[in-house]
């Protein structure tokens, strides 16, 4: 990261920033009362945590499931449970989503639906704190926050800009303030510097915010939106992949303090539903308040960069020469 970068994030960051978020963080989220019934929601990470609640909030509220996940019988048993007690359908895609194969596999699947996909949430993710690399060599954390969700959306741009109407939410952090002097373009795969879990996951979640501004400007007026949202302070099983001394410190000390998944349910379920937030496009939210994100994800030139890197490490520059990126994301406050 040049000194110029730094000199211009420092310059950025603002107190009121930091105290709105702590503020924020306390608030309970708004409650959408309105009906989903007949709606089609693409959820992946959907058998436990965030992803679970938030597949039983659309479906108590009448919508169709489409639930992308690793583990087949975790899967049928998500199937059978929100089927039976629902009244709904239920499917269920299995893929590896820390595989570029299987990432682009489910993306064209999607794409081939002839349903309409109302609410796609990408939820899936993983903390580690070690390095991972995945078959492709690339870093684990990074394509599974940022690289799944970043292929599935351009894969499915004509498909839902075909549409009258959808919404794209990235189930976001405010971890990604970990990467507080933004992103090393030249070292995403972790080669060159010392690795942690909180310094990867910060710039796998800035990255999944950059690429929300530019896949905002793609979708302007055409009916699609794409917003991020932090789920709160909640209990889930991430971070079960680690040794035994950050699980039993998880476990003793961190997980007493969270939350249940369900406020993090009512927030997505708010943000794919409202009525309130139907033309909101490229916008950070804590929950349900709208928020400011760090300076680094609001950087319009790295998000343009990144996008270009993206399309690389994706495999999709090809795909992408037929559609060249538009400057006006520059022009963008």
């Amino acid at each position: 990261m040049s000194t110029r970068k730094v000199f211009q994030y420092y310059r950025a960051y603002q107190w009121t920033d930091i105290f709105a978020m702590i503020r924020n963080s306390r608030q309970a989220p708004k409650v959408c009362t309105d009906r989903f019934d007949g709606k089609l929601v693409v959820i992946t990470g959907a058998t436990s945590g965030i992803g679970y609640s938030t597949a039983r909030k659309y479906a108590a509220q009448g919508a169709n499931l489409l639930c992308v996940n690793r583990n087949s019988e975790k899967s049928e048993a998500l199937r059978r449970e929100v089927e039976d007690e629902f009244s709904v359908r239920c499917d269920c895609l299995l893929a590896d989503l820390s595989s570029l194969e299987d990432i682009h596999r489910v993306a064209h699947e999607l794409a081939s639906l002839h349903a309409p996909i109302d609410v796609l949430i990408h939820n899936a993710g993983v903390y580690l704190t070690e390095q991972e690399r995945t078959p492709d060599g690339l870093d684990k954390v990074l394509v599974v926050h940022h690289l799944s969700s970043f292929i599935i959306n351009y894969v499915l741009m004509e498909k839902l800009k075909a549409q009258d109407s959808a919404r794209i939410l990235l189930v976001s952090s405010e971890g990604h303030r970990f990467a507080a002097w933004g992103l090393n373009l030249d070292d995403v795969n972790w080669e060159k510097r010392r690795y942690t879990g909180l310094r990867s996951y910060g710039a796998a979640k800035t990255s999944q915010l950059l690429s929300m501004l530019v896949f905002a400007d793609r979708f302007r007026d055409s009916g699609v939106t794409i917003n991020a949202v932090h789920p709160g302070a909640v209990k889930t099983e991430t971070g079960q992949e680690n040794g035994p001394l950050y699980r039993w410190w998880k476990k003793t000390f961190y997980d007493p303090i969270l939350k249940t998944p369900a406020i993090s349910a009512e927030a997505l379920y708010y943000c794919g539903a409202s009525t309130e937030l139907e033309h909101v496009s490229g916008r950070f939210f804590n929950l349900t308040i709208e928020e400011k994100p760090a300076p680094p994800a609001r950087d319009h030139d790295l998000a343009l960069a990144l996008w270009n890197t993206s399309l690389e490490l994706a495999g999709l520059a090809d795909a992408a020469a037929e559609h060249p990126l538009s400057n006006s994301i520059l022009k963008a406050s």
